[in-house]
């Protein structure tokens, strides 16, 4: 059989890698109109993720393979779907990585894989093509790697030795969602393997504290992805079992990706992909556990009788208007926790707040100078010069911060 050029396969991989939203798309354009030049960042298979110390990094994202022996039923590259399909030797993978390295396109790799053979053969390939570029090329930059849960345990604590993130997807929220639709696959068997990464983390982690001389491992940590609206699974079940995972394997992220039909769908599917809206309010009621304090628990308070966050506002102001006895915080007594639970006050702005009551009492006028919308912040704070007589119990409080319907239509066409 003729191979494909690799022009071609790179197509392929690339497109079929993009339903991993473990490494974040890049949104950029490319600010010329002749093709390719320096630093684009608009390639096929390029897409913006952090590093550790916090920049924005350029990394080429394909898949070793699309080939699958599994039959997810959500997966585009399950082995039912009649799809192109394609393959990358560990050589090529590390070859396109450099060539791609030196034209300043990118700063480094993520690489995932459907499986092909079996779980420890293409484990040990996604490991090889990380070794020759850590070991062959002397590479330095990024290597996210995505982990086979069902490969053999040894195999999977050996990818962190090369690669600076490492994740394993739990694929859905529930497990009774994934008996469902990924019949192959075995929840505990996926959270055994996170469990063994995150030991090898912490154990790495405390040799290299005491020696200089120890490997570095999965320095960015663990990181995971669920599919939102495939199964029957509300968003108190996903913000639940998101904090659940954040506890057991002490995550750096987990991230959500939106269910959207797939050619071939299979019967089971939805029809209709789930709202992107939703898919944001996950992402910020996630923030909301992450840095502001909340419990899952809290987070789930502020969802509607069928356990859905609401799309018109976010879920912090969602928050505020389900427990408005909380309300107001005098911003120049309250304490730092309840600070953050006042709608449009960030992380940043609370911690200014803090420094700046130190040497006098706050105003509206220094509030205005610290948050984007001193209107939204208003009803739920007192100031030295401002209280809210009878504006938090208002009945139309929400309608006054939910967007207008045509607001929405418009940035969802757009």
């Amino acid at each position: 059989m003729t191979v494909p050029p690799i022009s071609e396969r790179l197509e392929i991989l690339a497109d079929a890698a993009k339903y991993d939203a473990s490494c974040a798309s890049s949104g950029t354009a490319k600010r010329n109109a002749r093709q390719g030049g320096i630093g684009s960042t608009e390639g096929m298979g390029i897409c913006h993720s952090y590093a550790p110390d916090g920049r924005c990094i350029s990394l080429l994202k394909i898949l070793l393979t699309n080939h699958c022996i599994f039959d997810c039923h959500y997966c585009i590259n399950r082995k039912s779907s009649n799809v192109r399909r394609a393959r990358f030797t560990p050589q090529e993978v590390a070859d396109l990585t450099m060539a791609f390295y030196r034209r300043n396109y990118i700063e480094g790799l993520f690489l995932s894989s459907g499986i092909v053979k079996s779980a420890d053969h293409t484990m040990e390939q996604i490991i090889e093509a990380a070794r020759i570029l850590r070991e062959e090329h002397e590479f330095r930059g990024y290597i996210h790697l995505k982990m086979i849960p069902e490969a053999d345990p040894e195999l999977v604590a050996r990818a962190g030795l090369y690669a600076d993130r490492v994740s394993i997807n739990v694929e859905l929220p529930t497990r009774a969602g994934l008996t469902r639709l990924a019949p192959d696959k075995s929840a505990t068997q996926i959270e055994g393997a996170m469990g063994g990464l995150t030991s090898a983390i912490v154990e790495a982690k405390d040799a290299k504290a005491r020696f200089r001389s120890a490997p570095t491992y999965a320095p960015a940590g663990q990181s995971t992805q669920m599919i939102v609206g495939a199964d029957g699974a509300s968003d108190a079940d996903i913000v639940g079992r998101a904090g659940s995972l954040y506890d057991r394997f002490a995550l750096r992220r987990v991230y959500y990706s939106a269910f959207s039909p797939i050619p071939d769908a299979s019967a089971v599917l939805p029809l209709k992909r789930a709202p992107l809206m939703r898919e944001h309010r996950l992402y910020q009621s996630d923030w909301l556990i992450r840095f502001y304090g909340y419990r899952p628990d809290e987070v789930s308070k502020a969802t509607d009788a069928q356990g859905m966050l609401p799309l018109d506002i976010d879920p912090k102001l969602a928050w505020a208007l389900a427990f408005r006895e909380q309300f107001p915080v005098d911003v120049n007594r309250a304490g730092r926790e309840m600070l953050l639970r006042v709608p449009g006050l960030g992380v940043r702005a609370v911690d200014a707040l803090i420094a700046a009551r130190r040497h006098k009492r706050l105003r509206l006028a220094d509030l205005a100078k610290l948050t984007v919308s001193l209107t939204k912040i208003r009803p739920f704070i007192v100031a030295a010069d401002w209280r809210p007589t009878m504006l938090t119990d208002r009945e139309d409080l929400r309608a006054l911060f939910a967007p207008k319907a045509q607001t929405q239509l418009e940035l969802f066409s757009a």
